[in-house]
């Protein structure tokens, strides 16, 4: 037992001492964009103030939150560190949240606004920058986050169960854990918009409403269609969403202006859909799917197996 807790008190001093030395490579490129931009533009006025909200954020505050956290741990108050730490955690959900329309607000200023154009040129060129440009250290806090929660969880595990310690370290855990499943949601959302935008690009016209609200883009490729009647293989582009499964082909190479766009040919609501694989259970080679909706049926092939294995997984989740 005291050599357990002796191995246990080695990994978390070594933790401890780790956390506390990125902690302060952390508020130093932190520092430089409190210092450099907020502070300075605060002062001249060079952006409108909500601007200067919409770009930065609640940095300020993040900065502040952990700037006392290294306090604390400089003293080796683990516990109360993490504590108060952890009261301002959501800073980092709502940073998250922001990070997109701040990225989108600053290109917006660099492309319209001369002054700060020249600002930031002349304030990334100082030495303490070492070359890197204020979009590099955005995205920081974002990173850091998840660096806690490995730490954090670390500690936890190398301290013992009646130690004071261990209660906070816990809820700091729960916490970190929490704020972090948050800003992956936004990521997600985030990441699922532009690939909604995107499809939407793709198509030919504006009949097909791909961007809707609660829609989830799950995968898309081409596939060869079985007719009915013996008639040639079709080859076509699929796109398989939460909810609907859209059948597309290429627009005329030659179209002025939609040549390198898809004509959509088909909207199939999953609701009521049944999948079946009609061949592809063995290693043969490629497979053949049935895709069967109240006034319709879908004969999908593929010469490549692991792909309608792929679309077969895909699709049975997607309708369940």
């Amino acid at each position: 037992v005291e050599e357990q807790r002796a191995r246990w008190e080695r990994k978390r001093s070594r933790t401890a001492k780790e956390l506390l030395e990125t902690e302060h490579k952390y508020l130093e490129q932190l520092d430089l964009v409190v210092t450099f931009f907020v502070t300075i533009l605060k002062a001249k006025g060079t952006l409108k103030p909500a601007v200067l909200e919409t770009i930065f954020g609640p940095l300020e505050s993040i900065y502040s939150a952990s700037h006392v956290l290294s306090l604390h741990l400089e003293r080796g108050y683990l516990g109360p560190g993490l504590e108060n730490f952890c009261q301002n955690l959501e800073l980092y959900g709502h940073y998250a949240e922001n990070l997109e329309q701040a990225n989108k607000t600053l290109k917006e200023q660099l492309r319209k606004n001369k002054s700060f154009r020249r600002f930031k040129k002349l304030q990334e060129t100082r030495p303490q920058f070492q070359g890197r440009k204020l979009e590099d250290l955005l995205p920081l806090p974002l990173q850091r986050l998840h660096q806690y929660k490995h730490f954090f969880r670390d500690l936890l595990e190398n301290t013992s169960p009646d130690s004071a310690e261990y209660q906070k370290l816990a809820e700091a855990v729960k916490s970190v854990s929490e704020v972090s499943q948050w800003v992956q949601d936004v990521i997600c959302k985030r990441e699922n918009s532009l690939q909604l935008l995107r499809v939407q690009k793709l198509l030919k016209g504006q009949k097909t409403q791909v961007l809707t609200p609660g829609r989830w883009y799950i995968r898309e490729g081409w596939l060869l269609v079985v007719p009915s009647k013996g008639e040639e293989l079709k080859r076509r582009m699929f796109f398989l969403f939460s909810d609907i499964f859209i059948a597309t082909k290429p627009c005329h190479p030659l179209h002025p202006l939609n040549s390198n766009k898809l004509a959509c040919q088909a909207v199939y609501p999953l609701h009521q859909c049944i999948v079946d694989k009609v061949f592809g259970h063995t290693q043969s080679q490629g497979g053949l799917l049935s895709l069967s909706f109240p006034h319709k049926t879908l004969l999908l092939m593929s010469s490549d197996q692991q792909d309608i294995n792929d679309w077969y997984q895909s699709l049975t989740a997607a309708v369940r």
